[in-house]
């Protein structure tokens, strides 16, 4: 893990060498640069140094300096593929898995994109080509954005480092402003900063040396090619296999390593994965989160379970409203666009606690996307096996169940009753693409504390939504729910765990989205991975007796809750109003204060309505205020 920067500019420069220090968080272990002969290319780097601490520094290049890279993340099967090329005759000098990527670009070109296991964000120059080569792993896990203007390239891999450029100027895209409070993240490759972009999870871009995109390439995509060959053992067998090897090549570190742990099903996996499969013999640590507001805020009597069965040392941190004054503004800093949930907070405390023992943290991250894990699947589904039943077409092949089949698992949809009924209250039984919209439509409890030339009709982007949704050769709606979820809602989750991570230079490894797992599971019949409507139905067959029959039996699933609601009414209203209605954000026009302060004063429970806009506005005074 590490922060990355570069220029490619036509003019020679005016290089961004003072720069680096904009993500000097992303490396506190040291920083490196590198300039062309020529001026035209620059490459900087920040450093957290975890595999070969010593000669892993970057940028690096291959033996005669022709290719140099600078590299964000971590290719974990980098052992077997640096032996590969030692074989194909390629000399290294470093253990590093950075000097990995060097060496098989030069062996394979761009498809060197094929062999890599593991998360990054990477920048080669080819000086005998005289293009720069950028990619980004399959599922997004690291970040790269960039800028392109008259003459010049720059790419980071946080916002604020394109900024400090002043290429471009600190003004709000209208258009992803609207998108993102209604999906709470921008489709695409926009952000909300004009003429700044993001290279999409997947792709690769190739720059030439006129700083000209010339290509920007999807190299990897999901498939629903489906398996009907093999059978449902065969599928809980090999997903055993993948989860533990996923794990045990996430172990390989030269600085000490632990894990989060929330006391849910997929954290308490990679935990007890992980002890079982630690081969340094030190004790592992986990890291919890919890608030003292009571049992609905409070999983550690099922953390400290796991800790106990993996014989691990649990680590707690109890974050307070005060915390929450406190911090929030940092989290706004280091994010760059405002955070989607509220489980940001607590994710950013964690962290905080996980870097004063750790370098390197295991976790559950993406669990629910690639299982089928949300309760939202359970939601779209039952409205199809009603449908199915009346019309007498749910016998047939594209239903994962059937009404009668799906009855057992309705029982953990008793606290998404409010949901229930404001998804059922119009629109029953439209086409699945208007359905599943509705259902990641988060604007209709907060447009009205947003002014009306602000917040446009969610509608207006429903081409964009089905664009996505039907992006995939799925043919089943668990697929297509999976497949949007995958490309839009991770990608969002994904940017908290990397901003929350390297805000405290703590690299955060996430072995659930190996993408050969991705593979594996979109290929199951879908009748067979969300057999009888149950959430993670196969992935609970491969970790049974795994983790605590406590955990894997539990029915109240909690995901990081947040007493926000509890905080408002109390020591938080009055920060609420000051950083809302000062005169700064009235007259900014993006609220309407009359209905905002009304909101403040009765914030419902578990509500979103207060908390993004306090993002909203602390970002607006953050970045684009002057």
């Amino acid at each position: 893990m590490c922060g990355i920067f570069g220029v490619v500019r036509i003019s020679g420069s005016s290089i961004y060498k003072d720069k680096l220090s904009e993500i000097a968080h992303r490396g506190p272990d040291g920083q490196g640069e590198w300039l062309s002969p020529n001026e035209s290319v620059w490459l900087g780097h920040r450093r957290l140094a975890i595999i070969d601490p010593e000669g892993g520094k970057q940028p690096l290049s291959n033996e005669d300096g022709t290719v140099w890279v600078t590299f964000n993340g971590c290719i974990y099967n980098y052992l077997e593929l640096a032996q590969t090329l030692r074989r194909k005759g390629h000399h290294f000098r470093t253990y590093s898995d950075t000097e990995v990527i060097v060496h098989a670009y030069e062996e394979y070109g761009k498809d060197c994109l094929k062999y890599f296991i593991g998360m990054f964000a990477f920048a080669v120059w080819d000086d005998r080509k005289k293009i720069l080569f950028c990619a980004r792993d399959r599922m997004g896990v690291k970040p790269f954005y960039y800028i392109k203007e008259a003459d010049a390239f720059v790419f980071a891999s946080e916002i604020k480092a394109l900024l400090s450029t002043s290429l471009v100027p600190k003004k709000v895209d209208r258009r992803a402003l609207q998108e993102y409070l209604v999906f709470q993240t921008v489709l695409g490759e926009k952000t909300l900063f004009e003429h700044i972009y993001k290279l999409l999870p997947g792709h690769y871009m190739i720059v030439n040396e006129n700083a000209c995109i010339a290509e920007n390439k999807k190299y990897w995509d999901l498939s629903f090619d489906i398996d009907y060959d093999h059978t449902e053992e065969y599928f809980v067998d090999r997903l055993r296999v993948l989860l533990e090897d996923a794990v045990k090549i996430r172990l390989r570190s030269d600085v000490p390593l632990g894990a989060h742990l929330s006391g849910g099903m997929d954290s308490s996996t990679v935990v007890c994965l992980t002890s079982m499969l630690n081969i340094t013999g030190e004790k592992l640590k986990t890291f919890t989160g919890a608030f003292n507001e009571g049992e609905n805020f409070d999983e550690t009597r099922y953390s400290r379970l796991v800790a106990d069965k993996a014989g691990a040392e649990c680590l707690e941190i109890y974050p307070t409203a005060e915390d929450f004054i406190e911090t929030l503004p940092k989290i706004i800093y280091y994010m760059d666009e405002p955070a989607a949930g509220p489980g940001v907070f607590p994710q950013y405390m964690v962290s905080r606690l996980a870097s004063e023992h750790v370098k390197v943290v295991l976790g559950g991250q993406g669990g629910d996307e690639i299982f089928a894990g949300y309760a939202r699947y359970l939601v779209g589904y039952l409205e199809e096996c009603l449908k199915g039943a009346i019309e007498e077409t749910d016998k047939r092949s594209q239903y994962a169940a059937t009404l009668a089949s799906i009855i057992p698992s309705m029982p953990m949809l008793q606290q998404y009753v409010p949901m229930l009924r404001n998804f059922w209250s119009d629109g029953l039984f439209e086409p699945q693409d208007r359905r599943y919209f509705k259902l990641m439509d988060r604007s209709s409890g907060v447009k009205n504390i947003y002014s009306s030339d602000v917040f446009s009709d969610g509608l207006e982007f429903f081409e964009e939504f089905q664009k996505i949704f039907h992006g995939s050769n799925a043919a089943s709606f668990l697929n297509r729910m999976l497949y949007f979820d995958l490309k839009v809602h991770l990608p969002a989750l994904l940017h908290v765990e990397d901003r929350t991570s390297m805000a405290w230079g703590l690299e955060s490894r996430v072995p659930l989205l190996d993408h050969r797992i991705a593979e594996l599971m979109a290929s199951i019949p879908p009748v067979v991975k969300f057999k009888g409507g149950q959430p993670k139905y196969l992935f609970r067959k491969a970790i049974k007796n795994l983790i605590p029959d406590e955990v894997f039996n539990r029915k109240d699933k909690m995901g990081f809750p947040v007493p926000l609601h509890l905080w408002f009414r109390g020591s938080l209203r009055d920060y609420a109003r000051e950083v809302l209605l000062d005169d700064t954000a009235r007259q900014r026009g993006i609220f309407s204060p009359v209905a905002l302060e009304k909101a403040i004063e009765k914030e419902q429970d578990f509500g979103r309505a207060i908390w993004g806009a306090l993002c909203m506005e602390l970002w607006f005074k953050t970045f684009i205020d002057d």
